[in-house]
């Protein structure tokens, strides 16, 4: 991980797996914060800065994918759900309400910081390539590689880390259409436990929330276009 100490706010409503947790996570060199429902995680939020939040779905209240989606409306902090074992819709509904990834119940927990640090990793590893170029433009939309932020207008776009990732893909090769199972390798999915099949559905989704960020009309893309037979491509201005 690029960051010695980075910072995750784990919410659960389990008392027992939320201490477990976050005593498995500060042995693996994290600074963990625990919260117990969503209210408890917003009011951390409002006062902290966290460099990832595991978040568990089904809980009291507001679930974790309402909470996925209401933080999308305010902050880019990656977020790791905990989805019920066999719960396919779930995983997909937080996939595109924004989280970055989901691990399912019963998981390992080595499963779990291997898929922590890959998200961590996502965004840092993606620049190293010397001939993106430092700047896209699609339209109203200017996306910024080196920063990797997007702009509409002199308006901040929010990127989920995933999307920024995909952004700085798709940058390295503007005009190339790239497979779905490429997106997969170099989104570090590769290794998921469900199958090449599921994470490109996965990378489908990401696609769909990204286009609604970038496209005048989403249904009809102009630059985020799909090649059909071969993949997903970037056509900047």
């Amino acid at each position: 991980m690029s960051d010695p100490n980075p910072h995750l706010l784990v919410v659960d409503d389990d008392e027992r797996i939320r201490d477990l947790l976050a005593k498995f996570l500060v042995r693996n060199g994290f600074l963990v914060t625990t919260g117990r429902d969503a209210d408890h995680a917003r009011r951390l939020l409002s006062g902290l800065e966290f460099d990832l939040i595991v978040l568990d779905v089904m809980m009291p209240g507001v679930d974790g994918i309402t909470l996925t989606r209401q933080l999308r409306d305010s902050i880019a902090t990656p977020i790791l759900l905990l989805t019920a074992k066999g719960e396919a819709r779930d995983r997909i509904n937080g996939l595109e309400a924004g989280a970055d990834d989901y691990v399912t119940k019963p998981f390992e927990p080595r499963e779990l910081l291997l898929r922590i640090n890959a998200i961590l990793r996502r965004v840092p590893e993606a620049t190293a390539d010397r001939a993106t170029p430092k700047a896209l433009h699609l339209g109203p939309i200017r996306y910024d590689v080196d920063k990797g932020e997007m702009w509409r207008g002199g308006d901040l776009v929010r990127l989920t880390s995933t999307e920024n990732q995909l952004m700085r893909i798709f940058a390295a090769h503007p005009g190339e259409a790239l497979s779905r199972l490429r997106l997969v390798e170099d989104l570090g999915r590769a290794s998921g436990r469900d199958g090449g099949k599921a994470q490109e559905r996965a990378v489908d989704v990401q696609i769909t929330r990204l286009r609604r960020k970038i496209e005048d009309d989403p249904k009809q893309p102009r630059y985020l276009q799909t090649v059909r037979g071969a993949g997903y491509m970037l056509a900047p201005d």
